[in-house]
């Protein structure tokens, strides 16, 4: 790695509709280094990225590569000064194999202007060969993994010889195992001298993979530090710009003698099989496993979303056929999805409308109650201490945890009993994750009932007071007590440990 500079940001602002963004920021990075990109939701890591990339203009200041002002009015300008970015959504075609991606928008023609698939192939292998995965050029990419995908994302980048790769949270739905084959990939092109910014959440992974870390808070660079003269506690401090206790309020105690549901014997066809779980009254059940053990699909299957081969499921006693979502909302649960923008909400719809949307019946008479909405919007905007310009905002314009404030009001509209929260906090910060979980412990202290669905282990053992763990689709083990530790959970997850009865 090189001191020297390949890419300065010298005093980079960024306004929209009079708001400051971004505030006159300056960061070098050096050649062949990777730059961890931290903040809090809304502190303008993705504006500082999309200006890098092309996608934003600056309101001010300018950006140097290798000594040389340069302007960067889109992402093919940034691609042909070799900068590239691996998007947190990837923008691949499912329909195209993985050739057809690589060179998606600038394919290789021969003299006579037709496709030069055979050439295609051959740079694409040379790429994925480089990055050290058995990918087929020929493969479809409706057939990859999320990890195969991320791969051919980078392949995509390094076709136009990029030297300044961005990662924008790029381990947010990669097993342990996939996160590991990515840091692997990171670590080789560092030492090709390729420079990288990791953004990410997750600070435990800054300090694996990173060189240095810089901080932003509200626009503003508030440091940039050396990776070995910081810790995680203090980046978290920066991020929020105090001391931090435990991000996780005290386990309340659930009323164990009255259960709330009841799931007995629930198959799912090719997904699960033989569930039987219960949830008490007040409790915080987390349901733990690795990625396709079936914890989203057990979610699915409870609200209707997902056909059940076998099984019954109860709720108070009371045995209940729940087949559409519509029929679970009557029984009182409600379902926070871990995909928060495809199921959850309308990223161009407005906060008004996002929070009613499902509960709109109830406010309707013969003429929409128009006051009614925006009452009930602002009481669910101060409840969650919801960052918004107005309650007409689009929630594209929010950040992750607002935006996911937004969904958690929606559904909290519909008067649910039961709630089901799948991958809560993924991809938000840590001051909102805080946040959130001060919101569920409140729940529960009112008599609500929850299980939380995560990959996050520490999120699981911070929250809960009893413990499923799914794998491949059947309950391995249930954990009480101090037996909730990351240890016991995966011992159960991977198979070291079973649990004949459950």
């Amino acid at each position: 790695m090189s001191d020297k500079p390949i890419l300065e940001i010298q005093s980079i602002s960024k306004e929209f509709s009079g708001v400051t963004v971004l505030d006159g920021i300056n960061l070098p990075l050096r050649r062949g280094e990777i730059l961890g990109l931290i903040g809090e939701n809304g502190a303008g890591k993705s504006t500082l990225i999309k200006i890098i990339n092309g996608i934003y203009t600056p309101s001010g200041g300018s950006l140097s590569l290798n000594g040389e002002t340069i302007q960067i009015k889109d992402a093919q300008a940034a691609k042909r000064h070799g900068i590239a970015m691996v998007p947190q959504e990837f923008n691949l075609v499912d329909s195209l194999n993985v050739f057809e991606n690589i060179f998606l928008g600038s394919e290789l023609r021969k003299k006579n202007g037709l496709l030069n698939k055979t050439e295609m192939r051959t740079v694409s292998r040379s790429l994925l060969s480089r990055l050290e995965t058995e990918i087929s050029v020929e493969s479809m990419i409706s057939s990859l993994s999320v990890a195969e995908k991320q791969m051919v994302e980078v392949s995509k980048a390094l076709v136009h010889d990029a030297k300044i790769l961005i990662f924008d949270e790029p381990t947010t739905t990669l097993t342990h195992h996939e996160i590991n084959i990515l840091f692997d990939l990171m670590n080789r092109l560092r030492d090709d001298g390729v420079t990288m910014i990791f953004v990410s959440h997750k600070l435990k992974e800054v300090k694996t993979i990173c060189d240095r870390v810089a901080v932003l808070r509200d626009g503003v660079l508030v440091s940039v530090s050396e990776i070995d003269l910081i810790d995680e506690h203090q980046m978290a401090q920066k991020m929020v710009g105090r001391e931090l206790s435990t991000i996780f309020p005290p386990k309340s105690t659930p009323d164990m003698d009255e259960e709330v549901l009841s799931v007995r014997g629930l198959d799912v066809e090719n997904k699960l099989s033989n569930i039987n779980l219960s949830l008490k009254k007040g409790e915080i059940l987390g349901l733990a496993g690795l990625v396709g053990a079936g914890r989203t699909e057990f979610a699915e299957a409870v609200m209707g979303l997902r056909s059940k081969k076998s099984g019954t499921i109860s709720i108070k006693g009371q045995e209940v056929e729940i087949t559409s979502p519509r029929k679970a909302i009557e029984n009182k649960l409600g379902y926070i999805s871990e995909d928060r923008q495809g199921r959850g909400i309308h990223t161009s719809f407005d906060l008004l409308a996002n929070t009613t949307l499902i509960s709109l019946k109830q406010y309707t008479n013969i003429l929409l109650d128009k006051k009614k909405i925006q009452d009930t919007a602002s009481k669910y905007v101060e409840l969650f201490k919801t960052k918004t310009a107005s309650l007409k905002t689009e929630l594209q314009y929010l950040s992750g945890g607002n935006q996911q404030k937004v969904y958690l009001s929606k559904w909290m509209d519909t008067e649910p009993e039961i709630l089901i929260l799948d991958e809560p906090t993924r991809g938000i910060d840590i001051n909102a994750k805080s946040e959130i979980y001060q919101f569920i412990n409140q729940l529960t202290e009112q008599g609500f009932s929850l299980i939380v669905i995560s990959s996050e282990l520490e999120e699981i053992i911070g929250l809960c007071t009893r413990v499923y763990v799914l794998r491949e689709g059947k309950i391995a083990g249930e954990l009480t007590g101090e037996q909730i530790n990351e240890e016991e959970i995966m011992f159960y997850a991977t198979g070291v440990k079973v649990m004949e009865q459950v």
